[in-house]
């Protein structure tokens, strides 16, 4: 007398064993034979779009043609399928039913009786489980009562498999695709860095000196130089090339998110906080970082990257427990953070774990041999994506009029320049050469932008910018945030103009007794004392 119960317990423990359906079904054999005849289980699914069963796994001590994993159905399997409506059904003698005489014939046995448990979840079929016998007649009623008790444990085995089988698939596209990405990435960091061996050549020969190391790299230099692309240079040169490459500009995160960016958080560590993430630390394990913008970090923030690079650690937003990582920390900025130090609004001991290895890189007016090969290799690749049949050439005198110029923009404008350029080629002629009319002569570009005085007095960027705000400060009255307040006038975010305001050292709120603007005048500057407004405008 067979104990139902124990019989159940017994073989749900093996039938929920693994996710691996393969392993199950060698376990169910094993367990299965000292109660019902048997010498194979195969387990397999119904795959509507093809009319075939496709082969999950299948044990047999019977020789199979076990190298087949997809069985064509005849044009009638469809309707046949859907008249199946019993959970197990007794196959004694094959031939006399169509499916199953094809599924055991492409196999080589058709001498032979089966149990078929058929699964289904939610309503949709999942797939069947065959449990089979060399010899006809074998099965009896008893026998599929009893796989019957066993119908939810292979259910719940079918569907996990299935699912479980769904991911891997997704997780192998996934890492075909990142494997193309990165050799995508490899291919564009093997290429000769334009002016590598002009201007830049001191940059690259910094390059090659610290790419195959772990030391902290801080790479200086005006907006537009191309700060980015030598931290590209760098990680796919060092050890670490094929490991994650993650980058992040410290200036566009919001100050309130920029913990949780970088560190990660844990479920529930503040309102909206459903599950754990992790941060970009943690994704670029193995590899490497790129903080751009560095500078812009708020003072907490740059406690938690001190400790980065001192422990090789860091703590989850709510978290308890400190996460060991293994990151190479590329820092970027094009402000001065040597001054930043002294104005107390960034600090020194993270100035020195980053300035280990500072580059600096120089713009683009301080290596103009670098301008005919940059112009030549922007219009090369901006005709190919704005197809173009022909690379056009430059009109006579365009190339002095660009190498005139002073390029306050760097890389960036030149290369924004051709491609207006070209966008403009296109739509007029697209075979005449390319002259630039448009573009400012050098003299106008001078008086434009730095006054007729090519020798006057010229701001550090932080105070020019603080200048700034201080001016939209006074326009609006103090407003800081909403209708008609500074940061509407500036197109910035009011969070964002707070810590810019905090960090070059301008007080709003509380900490305002009197609005002050500063004028320049022949190169002096000169203080203008403006009295405070109403203290609600402040806080706005």
């Amino acid at each position: 007398m067979i104990n139902e119960l124990d019989f159940f317990n017994k073989a749900t423990l093996r039938i929920c064993s693994s996710l691996d359906i393969g392993e199950v079904a060698q376990e169910c054999l094993d367990y299965l034979t000292s109660y019902i005849p048997l010498d194979g289980v195969m387990m397999s699914y119904y795959n509507e779009k093809t009319n075939s069963f496709v082969i999950m796994a299948i044990k047999s001590a019977l020789p199979l043609n076990t190298k087949i994993k997809i069985i064509s159905m005849p044009p009638e399997a469809p309707r046949l399928l859907q008249r199946v409506k019993n959970t197990v059904r007794i196959f004694n003698m094959t031939e006399e039913y169509l499916i199953p005489f094809t599924i055991w014939k492409a196999l080589g046995v058709v001498d032979k009786s089966s149990l078929v448990l058929f699964t289904w979840s939610k309503g949709h079929r999942l797939g069947q489980i065959d449990f089979f016998v060399n010899g006809r007649n074998r099965y009896t009623e008893e026998h599929a009562r009893l796989i019957n008790l066993l119908y939810n444990p292979f259910c719940i085995a079918m569907a996990n498999s299935l699912q479980y089988q769904d991911i891997v698939n997704i997780k192998d596209l996934f890492s075909d695709d990142i494997r193309q990405m990165r050799h995508e990435l490899k291919q564009a960091s093997d290429t000769e860095i334009i002016g590598s061996g002009g201007g830049l050549r001191h940059v690259m020969e910094a390059v090659s000196q610290v790419a195959p190391l772990t030391t902290p790299v801080l790479l200086l230099g005006e907006t537009g130089v191309g700060k980015e692309i030598i931290a590209n240079k760098i990680h796919y040169s060092s050890p670490r090339k094929d490991g994650p490459f993650v980058k992040i500009n410290c200036g566009a995160i919001p100050e309130g998110l920029i913990d949780s960016e970088l560190f990660g958080h844990e479920k529930g560590a503040f309102t909206g906080a459903i599950s754990r993430q992790y941060g970009r630390f943690e994704r670029a394990h193995k590899g490497t970082i790129f903080l751009d913008e560095v500078g812009d970090l708020p003072a907490s923030v740059q406690v938690r990257l001190l400790r980065v690079l001192q422990e090789k650690e860091i703590e989850r937003v709510g978290g308890t427990k400190p996460v060991k990582v293994d990151v190479r920390v590329i820092a970027a900025t094009h402000g001065d953070l040597e001054s930043m130090v002294r104005e107390g609004a960034f600090r020194e001991d993270l100035w020195f774990r980053l300035n280990v290895f500072p580059i600096h890189i120089p713009p683009l007016r301080e290596r103009k041999s670098d301008i005919p090969m940059l112009i030549h290799y922007f219009i090369m690749n901006k005709s190919r994506e704005l197809n173009l049949r022909i690379n056009p050439e430059l009109a006579p005198g365009a190339m002095e009029r660009l190498m005139a110029y002073d390029w306050p923009g760097n890389v960036r404008e030149l290369q924004n320049i051709v491609e207006r350029a070209l966008i403009q080629m296109r739509i007029t002629d697209p075979s005449r050469p390319i002259s630039f009319d448009e573009f400012p002569s050098a003299a106008d570009s001078t008086a434009g932008r730095f006054g007729p005085e090519r020798d006057r007095m010229l701001l550090p960027l932080n105070q020019a910018v603080k200048l700034h705000i201080q001016a939209a400060l006074v326009r609006t009255g103090g407003r800081i945030q909403g209708k008609d307040g500074a940061a509407e006038l500036l197109q910035i975010n009011a969070n964002t103009l707070r810590h810019r305001m905090r960090t070059l050292g301008i007080p709003f709120g509380r900490q305002q007794k009197k609005l002050k603007a500063t004028c320049v005048k022949n190169g002096h500057q000169y203080p203008i004392d403006i009295p405070r407004p109403n203290s609600y405008n402040i806080n706005k």
